[in-house]
């Protein structure tokens, strides 16, 4: 089967291109290289007058004229080299939005996709705008826009999530629906949203490499070392801020006990191996379920700090923590990192089922031939 994968932000393509490679598939990413994340594209479009001066023209002339120079620019570097993104058996949309672009200018380039290619599915492993108009309608779930809501994170901070509410991109959004095959959800974020539309294929969790990544069973010979890495553009979205006081807390409270490390915006290369040594890290405090860095770092035999709740303990049929679920209350974050400094045992023990759970529920091949069997059967 010949794959054309388009967009990337977290590395899921990445691990699915690798199981669908190993089942002998043909597999291709197209789309933007994200920021200081880095992760390999095969057919790169950059990010053109999106800083420094230029950015501030390209904002300029959308006030007087509403043209967007970004998103032409991301057209023309498409349609540059559109040769490579026809004859495909399945094309995979990351996102409702996975150039980037306007609404004239998406278009245009999924017209090309869907006209010159078998099949098209798409991906809700990130907000779009079913996943929103849930969140506003159910405002009890848990999610970014809670936050939002109830007034914990502004407006600016949400932009390109509350992008998706706009007439443009409900525009975008029937588009795309007339012309998928279906829709497939990476996690249980995405899954409940879904539950009704006609469109719906199910949740593929997200696919991990375990090769690529190593485990060491945890040992805890003198500290205890939390990892607290920070994607600055999403600080509020991930409930860093909770986070960083609840840990001016339990630095407070166990000083030499303790050793608290922190990142920012580094490249996943450096990332992926900067909390090794780690035996806490804390991921985001607005999930039900495990995103990308999350599961990762869950493969390593971490504890993370990450979207738990009890829906997807019920899914996966867990009796016990694989993870610990976080929620935007420094009191109770406090609490739960004081329950691990002071029983390091469980610790180990949770690092553990961390692993395994990864290895069961996650693994690329298993989960490439899920995605292989969906595509073949819609």
């Amino acid at each position: 089967m010949k794959v054309l994968l388009v967009g990337e932000f977290s590395r899921l393509h990445n691990s699915l291109k690798e199981g669908l490679q190993e089942l002998g598939h043909e597999v291709s990413i197209v789309g933007h290289q994200d920021g200081f994340k880095n992760y390999p594209i095969d057919y790169p479009i950059k990010k053109k007058w999106d800083s420094g001066i230029l950015k501030k023209i390209k904002v300029g002339i959308h006030l007087l004229s509403g043209f967007d120079v970004s998103s032409y620019l991301t057209y023309k570097q498409f349609k540059k080299n559109k040769n490579h993104f026809s004859g495909f058996d399945v094309v995979q949309l990351i996102n409702e939005n996975s150039f980037y672009c306007n609404y004239f200018h998406e278009k245009r380039i999924l017209k090309f996709l869907f006209s010159n290619n078998s099949k098209t599915f798409l991906l809700s492993c990130g907000y779009d705008y079913l996943n929103v108009k849930y969140c506003f309608e159910n405002p009890s779930y848990k999610s970014v826009i809670q936050a939002y809501l109830l007034g914990r994170i502004s407006t600016k901070s949400v932009e390109n999530v509350l992008k998706f509410k706009t007439k443009s991109f409900k525009k975008l959004h029937q588009f795309i629906y007339s012309n998928i095959k279906g829709i497939i959800a990476s996690d249980m974020d995405y899954h409940f949203p879904l539950l009704q539309n006609p469109k719906y294929l199910g949740l593929i969790p997200n696919p991990i490499n375990t090769n690529k990544i190593d485990f060491k069973p945890l040992e805890i010979e003198d500290k205890i070392i939390v990892f607290h890495g920070i994607n600055e553009a999403n600080y509020h979205k991930k409930g860093n801020d909770f986070f960083e006081k609840a840990l001016k807390i339990i630095e407070s409270k166990y000083g030499d006990k303790v050793e608290i490390i922190t990142t920012q915006d580094v490249p996943y290369a450096a990332y992926i191996n900067s909390y090794n040594k780690a035996h806490i890290l804390l991921d985001q405090t607005y999930a039900c379920d495990q995103g990308y860095n999350a599961l990762e770092a869950m493969a390593k035999g971490k504890v993370v700090f990450t979207g738990a709740e009890h829906l997807f303990m019920e899914h996966y049929k867990l009796t016990e923590k694989v993870a610990v679920n976080a929620i935007a209350d420094v009191d109770y974050l406090v609490n739960e990192l004081s329950l691990l400094i002071e029983n390091p045992n469980e610790i180990i023990a949770i690092g553990k089922r961390a692993r395994a759970f990864i290895k069961k529920e996650h693994d690329y091949i298993k989960i490439a031939e899920r995605y292989l069997e969906t595509w073949r059967t819609s």
